[in-house]
């Protein structure tokens, strides 16, 4: 979720350049399930525009509606949607609902953060109560316990002592490392960036690509393995080897082999990787276990994929499973709740 407070923040510093309000809804709290869980927020113009979403559209509305108040008053409150009889979700979402101003200082700070890959911690206060209104408002915070809030208003020195409290942290945005510079690379690229995750691509030095090539990548380099820097490399990260050359991908492998990844895909066939495996047994003395845990090869899920755009599909697919610790299935198998 850190990408979309990264858009709900370029949105809100584009309202203030263009002289408009903006207030933040942020769902503190649930009561059963629900579509999306505390932590997701959405970004809502005077004028009534919206960035972010609270649930799968349904309660937009609704918010958009209760946040007028707050656009007049510059007070904050706490709404109740009751979804249980209009969504059939089981639940009850608690919604804060506050102005939302971008200082430069905060500006500074938190692209600071984005940048270099740390964590960010916010913190809501409210009170549970459908339309309270009161002293109610956000804290986030960075590294070296640089702290600001979302409304000028809204001071931490006074926050009273009984209100709850919604605490929440947020790790660097996701990143995929796409090492090829070929047609399938493009829609791999494409479709990760279309979930907010951070895309880098390297491409060969005998056949370089720039940034127009990637549609929606960060950066488009031209590297060698051996040239190539692992520092910007950590634990929100996966990487896909599709250079379609398997001396490329092995040298690559040896590369990335110190950087603890959970997902290292490949493309190729079965044998291609046994082949892998078994010449990184004759390149890595003590190979540990983790390495080959790591590598998914050939990349992706069965899901009878066969153009590009399919196949990214099943990559990408693959990638979350292991990234969110789950074992892919049908969620028709599923009795009882889905959202919980």
């Amino acid at each position: 979720m850190t990408h979309e407070l990264k858009q709900i923040i370029e949105a809100a510093l584009q309202n203030q350049d263009n002289g408009k309000q903006s207030v933040l809804a942020s769902v503190v709290d649930l009561e059963g399930s629900s579509y999306r869980k505390p932590g997701v927020r959405m970004l809502i113009t005077e004028d009534g525009a919206m960035v972010g979403a609270v649930s799968g559209g349904c309660v937009e509305k609704e918010v958009l509606r209760r946040a007028q108040s707050v656009f007049l008053s510059g007070e904050s409150k706490v709404m109740v949607y009751d979804g249980r009889y209009r969504l059939g979700c089981e639940g009850s979402l608690y919604i804060l609902i506050e102005t939302f101003f971008v200082s430069e200082e905060l500006k500074t700070a938190f692209f600071h953060n984005i940048e270099n890959r740390k964590t960010i911690n916010i913190e809501s206060y409210f009170k549970k109560e459908d339309d309270a209104i009161g002293y109610f408002g956000s804290i986030i915070r960075f590294e070296n316990n640089r702290e600001f809030t979302f409304s000028e208003m809204f001071k931490p020195t006074k926050i009273q002592a009984e209100l709850n409290i919604f605490s929440q942290t947020l790790p660097p945005c996701f990143k995929l490392l796409i090492i090829g510079g070929e047609h399938d690379a493009v829609k791999l690229c494409k479709m990760a960036s279309l979930l907010g995750w951070e895309v880098d691509v390297v491409t060969s030095m005998s056949d370089p690509k720039v940034l127009h090539d990637f549609p929606g990548a960060k950066s488009v380099i031209a590297s060698t393995p051996e040239a190539f820097n692992t520092s910007k490399i950590d634990s929100e990260c996966s990487v896909v080897l599709m250079t379609h050359n398997y001396a490329q991908d092995l040298r690559y492998l040896l590369k990335l082999k110190d950087c603890k990844l959970a997902y290292i895909g490949i493309l190729g066939s079965v044998k291609r990787r046994q082949q892998l495996q078994s010449e990184l047994f004759e390149y890595i003395e003590d190979l540990e276990e983790s390495l080959l845990e790591s590598i998914h090869s050939p990349a992706g899920l069965n899901i009878g994929a066969v153009t590009p755009e399919e196949i990214a599909l099943s990559i990408l697919s693959e990638i979350l499973a292991v990234n969110r610790n789950r074992e892919p299935f049908s969620l028709k198998t599923l009795n009882g709740k889905l959202h919980c």
